[in-house]
């Protein structure tokens, strides 16, 4: 009895040690990860298009103060923010004017890219516009892109990233699914929501790959997103926006700093 009551202590007490031990190289990653300078990159899921609240001096490429990258920067307080991610961007518009501020200081990058070189826009223009036959049609062209092409100039951007920021921690952030399946919804027919859903599937793949190949990290938005997709009565994506067709299947406020915040935040 007394032997037993011994080894439960020391395990108890070797329990402590390894958690406080554990804390203590958490808390030292995340202050390394804080010391340098914070760099945002990417498309209109990162500069924040349907969130509101636009940066004037970022002009079209509409950066928002409710964006993760943003959000971010504002609780953590790194030693520089360059918030550079544009509207539209593809990953040669990455390559040209996106990468300035990246340097050795660089401790942070976070970056969306490749929904719009595999032709986000006008594959969600022909799902709502056209007949169930040409949105299957348009997104299969979609996924032959991503798995033909995307692949070498996400490669290539990686590469890049990593030379001109030798020592950042690089997190490459996905793309939620756009709907809530089985639920009765005005708009697209189910057919088309469930290949458009596929598709974001097929290119998060297809980029969680790349990135595992250079080491980085990959940001899965899908769980956090999960329950407040279009059609689930709690949406954090916008849908067609007649009024502003810009900000139409893109994240709301809401959407910025409840589905790609936290993923940015466990992964930083």
């Amino acid at each position: 009895m007394r032997r037993s009551r011994i080894a439960a202590y020391v395990g108890s007490l070797l329990l402590t040690v390894g958690l406080a031990l554990t804390g203590a190289a958490s808390a030292q990653a995340s202050e390394q990860a804080f010391s340098g300078g914070y760099v945002a990159l990417g498309d209109s899921y990162s500069s924040g298009v349907g969130a509101g609240s636009y940066i004037s001096s970022s002009g079209d490429c509409d950066r928002s103060t409710k964006a993760y990258p943003y959000l971010w920067n504002a609780a953590h307080s790194p030693s520089s923010f360059a918030f550079t991610a544009c509207s539209g961007a593809r990953t040669d518009d990455v390559l040209a004017n996106q990468l300035g501020p990246l340097g050795s200081a660089t401790s942070l990058v976070s970056i969306t890219i490749g929904g719009n070189d595999a032709g986000f826009s006008d594959v969600m223009t022909t799902c709502v516009l056209q007949s169930d036959s040409s949105c299957l049609s348009r997104i299969d062209t979609a996924k032959a892109y991503v798995d033909t092409t995307l692949p070498g100039k996400l490669d290539n951007l990686y590469s890049v990233i990593r030379g001109k920021a030798p020592k950042a921690h690089v997190v490459v952030i996905g793309y939620p699914r756009f709907y809530l399946l089985g639920q009765l919804c005005l708009g697209l027919s189910e057919t088309k929501r469930s290949a458009i859903n596929d598709a974001a599937d097929h290119l998060d793949a297809a980029i969680a790959k790349v990135a595992a190949n250079h080491g980085f990290t990959f940001g899965d938005v899908r769980t956090t997103f999960s329950g407040h997709e279009i059609c689930s009565g709690s949406s954090w994506l916008h849908s067609v926006n007649w009024l502003n067709i810009g900000e139409s299947y893109h994240p709301t406020a809401s959407g910025q700093s409840g589905g790609y915040l936290p993923v940015l935040t466990n992964a930083a």
